[in-house]
């Protein structure tokens, strides 16, 4: 029994180390070829742009100039005067801070008014660019190459070349 096994392993070790594989190159007469195309979309960027009038308007600041500070001492000196000539006695006190209090809102009051008398000046107008870009987009067919169509042993192949061909070359491997 062990003879046979061993015989066995031999022979099956052997056909393994004979195997062999054998390449060639064939022709296959091409059957068709015809031209294929394919449609291309292309987008190409322009600008389109315009002149815009724009309003250009006036903003008023805020008054830094101390004129209502200015009119508040002024009216309340002013008032504080006119309280102390009004009141007489004990209330004479009363009197002058009262006035001096009412002097100073008064005096601020119209010099914050005189500063908001002023009129702004007429609006104005500035010519501005503007653009934005577009697309312009066009199809077209582009040639993509011949479709050679080919039978080998109950096969389809096909090949793309930048001609029409006669024969299409293909590598055959065969092992024994």
């Amino acid at each position: 029994m062990k003879k046979l096994s061993f015989l066995t392993c031999t022979l099956l070790l052997s056909s393994f180390l004979g195997a062999e594989t054998l390449s060639f190159q064939e022709e296959v007469r091409v059957i068709t070829s015809k031209p294929e195309y394919r449609m291309v979309t292309t987008r190409t960027p322009y600008q389109e742009c315009w002149d815009e009038q724009v309003e250009v308007r006036y903003q008023p600041q805020p008054n830094s100039d101390g004129s209502s500070t200015v009119g508040a001492l002024i009216g309340g000196v002013a008032g504080g005067i006119l309280g102390h000539q009004v009141g007489g006695g004990s209330g004479k006190t009363a009197a002058t801070v009262g006035g001096a209090i009412v002097g100073t809102l008064v005096g601020k009051n119209l010099a914050e008014q005189n500063n908001n008398n002023y009129a702004p000046p007429p609006s104005n107008y500035r010519t501005e660019r503007r653009c934005t870009t577009r697309y312009e987009e066009k199809s077209s067919e582009k040639f993509i190459g011949y479709r050679n169509t080919a039978n080998y042993k109950n096969q389809t192949i096909v090949k793309y070349s930048d001609k029409p061909l006669e024969y299409i070359h293909i590598n055959v491997t065969a092992g024994y």
